[in-house]
């Protein structure tokens, strides 16, 4: 275990809002942050100390950047796999490759979680067009067919339905290697965010009720009902084993589905997670502080809620646009994520109200 002195400098690989939070978090504990990303307007460094603007696989790049930082982490799972390997040498980075590695792919993220005790919904892997046929045939319909790599936020993704015609499904994805995955009647969503040290210690947040629009994340609330806390635990269990087998530091968060069989495992995020975002006011220490704490060898901190309810909203699009209204209710806390162009589905901030 390695415990980094304040004034030590994060190397965080991507520029997003997930980054500027983590940021921003560093500097409250007396660390400085080092962004690296490809985007030149990158919310992240506005707040940051130092911003290295380069592709994600521009190893020259990298590889100085990582020798300028005491710890790597990074802000999105999506990170190149192949370069990381080539710059684990000049940094210690948390949380692990093998969990990008993982996270990257939908079929090995699946097989991960049933490996360790989870369950899933009815899956094929579908690599061409005439494998969607077979995999609608076992599976069945209603399915979502989801791109194996990338893809967030609804994107990448499409509904198929009952007698629908498969060739404009297998169009909307533009024929990339897809997961069919079948419905799963649940009454819940829900996620279980955790924080693993390096010393092994595994501490959780609440797990928050997730209720999703147009496929993002629009609410998450805390405590949850008692439909997802008596699924609560089983699901812990999992996540744990997961992050245990994974060796892995920082902040994990699993999605889940609260169903009457169980907690049926959705996917994995390695990494700070949008229905974490309560914690910066809900929780006694927010995920990105001690997501910080854990990269850096620090002690973690008290996970509990820090009201008797808390409430966070997604401000998405324009939504945004209605800052002056929602700081006119003194109980609102207001993070706007410093974005310069309004779109929709893209997320601008949030905003979270305590509840005494």
């Amino acid at each position: 275990m390695k415990t980094l002195s304040p004034g030590s400098t994060i190397g965080i690989l991507g520029g997003g809002q997930l980054g500027r939070m983590l940021s921003m978090a560093a500097a409250q504990l007396g660390y400085r942050c080092h962004i690296h990303a490809p985007d030149a307007d990158s919310v992240a460094a506005e707040v940051s100390a130092a911003f290295t603007c380069a592709q994600d696989d521009d190893i020259a790049s990298l590889t100085g950047f990582a020798e300028r930082c005491d710890v790597l982490t990074f802000e999105f799972e999506n990170v190149p796999v192949d370069p990381l390997h080539q710059i684990q040498d000049c940094a210690p980075l948390h949380p692990p490759i093998a969990a990008l590695d993982i996270a990257q792919n939908r079929v090995a993220e699946k097989n991960f979680a049933r490996d360790h005790g989870g369950t899933t919904a009815p899956f094929a892997e579908v690599s061409d067009r005439p494998s969607l046929d077979r995999a609608i045939a076992e599976i069945g319909a209603p399915a979502i067919l989801k791109t194996i790599r990338m893809g967030y936020d609804g994107k990448g993704q499409s509904r198929i339905g009952p007698g629908d015609d498969l060739d404009s499904h297998w169009q909307a994805v533009a024929g990339k290697p897809c997961v069919a995955e079948g419905f799963v009647t649940f009454s819940h969503e829900f996620s279980v965010i955790l924080v693993r040290g390096q010393d092994g210690e595994i501490r959780f947040w609440n797990s928050p009720h997730n209720v999703h629009r147009d496929g993002i994340l629009a609410v998450s609330t805390a405590p949850a009902p008692d439909a997802i806390l008596e699924q609560q635990d089983a699901a812990r269990a999992l996540a744990a084993r997961m992050a245990e087998a994974m060796a892995y530091v920082g902040v994990l968060t699993c999605e889940f589905f609260a169903t009457e069989h169980g907690p049926v495992f959705n996917e994995m995020a390695p990494r700070v997670h949008n229905s974490g975002h309560w914690t910066i006011e809900g929780a006694i220490t927010s995920q990105f502080e001690n997501h910080i704490r854990a990269i850096c060898g620090l002690p973690l901190g008290d996970t509990g809620l820090a009201a008797k309810r808390v409430e966070m909203h997604n401000l998405i699009g324009s939504q945004a646009d209605d800052w002056q209204a929602l700081l006119a209710d003194g109980a609102n806390h207001l993070h706007l994520y410093g974005k310069g162009e309004t779109r929709p589905g893209r997320k601008m901030g949030h905003v979270t109200k305590l509840y005494f």
